[in-house]
Order: C-alpha cells, then sequence, then structure tokens
C-alpha cells in the first residue's frame, strides 16, 4: 500500500477536495491501554534507567515530569539531556508482535472509506510504529499517508501535537485551509492546538474520558476546543453526512 511507503514529510499536490480529516492513531483508532501503552511507558522508564544512570522510581518520575512539561517525554529527554532522537524512538516502540496486539478491523477500514476528503493519521509516535500498528488493524488502503513525529520537525527541534505552528506548516504540506482541515483526536488538549490553528475538531471519546467527574468533561461546541464528541470513528462516519457544518 502506498500510505505505508514512507511518511508524509514533504508538501502534496494540491487537490480540489473540501474536507481533509487528520485522524489520531492511538486510542482513537484502536484501543491501546490494554496492551500497548503499558509496554510503551515501561521501556521509556527502561531507557531513562540505562541513557541517564537513574533507579527506576526517579526514572519514572522523570518521565512522567517531562511528559506533563512538554507533552511527550522524548522533548524533555532531547532538550535536558545528550539523547538521540532517532535512538529513543527505536528503543521505546519495539513490537514484533503487533499483530497479536493489535486485530484486524475491516469495520474500521469501512467507516475510514465513508469519510468524504482525504484521510491522514498524525500520531505522536514514530513511522515504524505507526505503519505496524496501520499494517495490523487492516486499513492501509483506507487511508493517503502517515505522518509521524519525526515529521514533525522545524528547524532540528521536534514540534508534535498540539504544537499550534506544527499544525499551520501541516495544512501548508497538504496545500489545503485550515478550514477544510478535521483533527479527530482523543486528547482534548491536541485539539486545543488544532482549534487555536484554526482547524475543525472532533474528540473521540476513550475509557479515561469517561472516568472523569461529569464536571470536568469536555463538551462539544462552536466556541470550545470540541466542535464535535463521538464515541469512535464508526458512529463518526454515520453522523458526518448529515452535518454539512463539518
Amino acid at each position: 500500500m502506498r500510505a505505508l511507503h514512507r511518511p508524509l514529510t514533504g508538501p502534496t499536490a494540491p487537490r480540489r477536495v473540501a474536507r481533509v480529516w487528520l485522524l489520531d492513531l492511538d486510542d482513537t483508532l484502536h484501543d491501546a491501554q490494554p496492551a500497548i501503552m503499558p509496554r510503551i511507558d515501561a521501556a521509556m522508564t527502561d531507557y531513562v534507567v540505562r541513557h541517564l544512570g537513574l533507579a527506576r522510581e526517579e526514572a519514572s518520575a522523570l518521565r512522567l515530569d517531562y511528559w506533563k512539561r512538554y507533552g511527550a517525554t522524548l522533548l524533555g529527554l532531547v532538550t535536558h539531556h545528550p539523547i538521540d532522537p532517532h535512538h529513543y524512538l527505536r528503543e521505546t516502540h519495539r513490537f514484533p508482535d503487533m499483530h497479536r496486539l493489535v486485530r484486524r478491523r475491516p469495520a474500521l477500514a469501512r467507516a475510514l472509506r465513508q469519510l468524504p476528503g482525504r484521510r491522514i493519521i498524525v500520531t505522536n509516535g514514530p513511522w515504524h510504529y505507526a505503519r505496524a500498528v496501520v499494517r495490523a488493524l487492516g486499513i492501509a488502503g483506507s487511508i493517503e499517508g502517515i505522518v509521524p513525529i519525526e515529521a514533525m520537525r522545524f528547524a532540528g527541534r521536534f514540534q508534535p501535537k498540539p504544537s499550534r505552528p506544527m499544525m499551520g506548516r501541516l495544512v501548508a504540506r497538504l496545500r489545503t485551509r485550515p478550514s477544510c482541515c478535521v483533527l479527530v483526536d482523543d486528547t482534548v488538549g491536541n485539539l486545543a492546538g488544532a482549534r487555536a490553528a484554526g482547524l475543525r475538531t472532533v474528540l473521540a471519546t476513550t475509557l479515561k474520558e469517561a472516568r472523569k467527574p461529569a464536571s470536568t468533561r469536555a463538551r462539544a461546541g462552536s466556541s470550545r476546543a470540541v466542535e464535535l464528541q463521538v464515541q469512535s470513528i464508526l458512529q463518526l462516519s454515520r453522523r458526518v453526512p448529515s452535518r454539512s457544518t463539518l
């Protein structure tokens, strides 16, 4: 599949398409919580232990601190330590058994094809990992390509979601307008960055959102970061044709 040949890093050919769907991967297109995220968290902590010489408890605390401060542990590590980001991404996202962890979802592939316009995955995960997940889900034929974290660099610095400048550059790379793009994500902070850059937004709710107190849950509305809220991509594909405002 062309979508798996290489990441989308350069400008794409302009097209007369009304809508561009920018789709998050983990916890949006598939549930990464049961098996994948715990392994990534453990691998990140192990990496900090090995390369910074910290005790495991200290390493775990530092990883979480960088995630909270920078939005990604990687950004904190490359900012404060002589870490090779590509080596870090390879070592912390090793999943030779991905086919056992992520099951093929024909219904998801059909739902994606029902979304009118271009469909592009935008993930803070690395290229090799995103490609493996897409292949395991069986959705390569339903998307145009993948924008991984390696493609979110400017002037030598990583600027992943929720970076507003990155969103603006991505829109320019796709040769479209912000108002034509819709970010579908499970993280409200990422949606807020996209909304500030002029994109439309859809919150794909997850179990972690449902566990929050009702008063703190995200709510959809034109004046908020979240314009539309759905439980899944399958629900989105059914609702979009009847919503001319999105």
